[in-house]
């Protein structure tokens, strides 16, 4: 018995309730209502509110296992990202989800923690659903992965950066060219001894330090002693510590090119600390430009990335493709901006 007052739910037969009884109630053919529920854009607004009326009274929930089974694919794009903590990635993740909108496909989010194995084992259970389209960040893939993803019946979008052969589609910008154009504003600014301090050292922060030692090689400056490098993740006290390592390693040193905005951070702080001046003693840049950039004090100089937009293009890319759009430039180059701010104003 349902509690005084609450009216219990009539179910048919006891069980879930499908779509002809949608369709039935809301005096539509089956065909319509599964229009209205999977592409909404070809039923008139009205007549949605209709269905979508029914829909809620009745309770339904359509079968994605029947749907996938008739359609031989799942209404799921998987999304690999290598961190869900990390704001970069949290960026993107939310222009998928904004990109992505109301409709029929779901968004599947798979953690790689950094890990090539985690990645081969997410894509294989991901490839098993069978899903609409994968988003995968990055372009190293291990041998394992990038057969699968070659093998992937549905569209594939790689993220975060561009190379020259795409599994599919790419969507990013060079990490090599960012770290080059920060490091030679460093130099141009008049810094001589300009450090390198990076964490944890993936491919695209290895790419930014191809970039800094490329920049300074130039300038005739380059030192293997202003690199100080740490396989640890990321993090602002990390950044803290290899800057302090840096200056044992290098008192002379007058910058620091930061592979992120935390070790940035990280490195102001310890300036603050040892009371060194930014940034008249020394200056110091960052990367990705995310929101503490500005509000630091000094405000940092940082490079500009568009982790949002490329969340939103990426899922625009994949659902084009899925509906047999292809697009006539498979890789987008999204470029960065650098934000020149008082940490490298001397």
């Amino acid at each position: 018995m349902p509690p005084v007052g609450v009216k219990a739910r009539s179910r048919r037969g006891g069980g879930r309730p499908t779509i002809a009884d949608v369709a039935s109630k809301a005096g539509v053919g089956a065909i319509t209502v599964s229009r209205a529920l999977r592409e909404p854009e070809r039923v008139s607004l009205e007549l949605r509110r209709q269905i979508m009326a029914v829909v809620d009274e009745l309770g339904y929930v359509p079968d994605r296992n029947a749907r996938a089974l008739a359609s031989a694919r799942a209404d799921v794009i998987g999304v690999l990202v290598p961190s869900l903590t990390n704001n970069v990635f949290a960026e993107v993740v939310r222009g998928i989800y904004d990109g992505l909108g109301r409709g029929h496909l779901q968004v599947q989010i798979g953690n790689t923690h950094y890990s090539q194995e985690a990645e081969e084992d997410l894509l294989q259970t991901f490839l098993s659903q069978r899903p609409s389209a994968l988003i995968v960040s990055g372009i190293d893939q291990s041998p394992a992965a990038t057969v699968l993803l070659e093998r992937a019946d549905c569209p594939v979008v790689q993220i975060m950066e561009i190379g020259p052969e795409p599994v599919d589609m790419m969507i990013g910008f060079s990490h090599y060219e960012g770290g080059k154009v920060a490091t030679r504003h460093l130099v141009e600014a008049g810094y001589r001894k300009v450090a390198f301090i990076g964490a944890r050292m993936d491919p695209r922060s290895q790419r930014r330090l191809a970039g800094y030692r490329a920049a300074m090689e130039e300038a005739g400056l380059f030192d293997k002693r202003l690199v100080t490098t740490t396989a640890r993740p990321s993090s602002v006290t990390i950044g803290s510590e290899l800057f302090r390592e840096a200056l044992a390693k290098a008192p002379a040193l007058d910058a620091a090119f930061c592979n992120n905005d935390d070790m940035a951070l990280g490195a102001l702080f310890e300036c603050h600390r040892q009371g060194r001046a930014v940034p008249s003693e020394i200056g110091i840049a960052g990367f990705n430009d995310l929101e503490m950039m500005q509000v630091a004090y000094p405000s940092v100089t940082s490079l500009r990335t568009y982790r949002y937009d490329m969340g939103r293009r990426a899922i625009a890319m994949a659902l084009e493709a899925i509906a047999g759009r292809r697009p006539a430039a498979p890789v987008v180059d999204l470029g960065f901006e650098l934000i020149v701010r008082e940490s490298t104003r001397r």
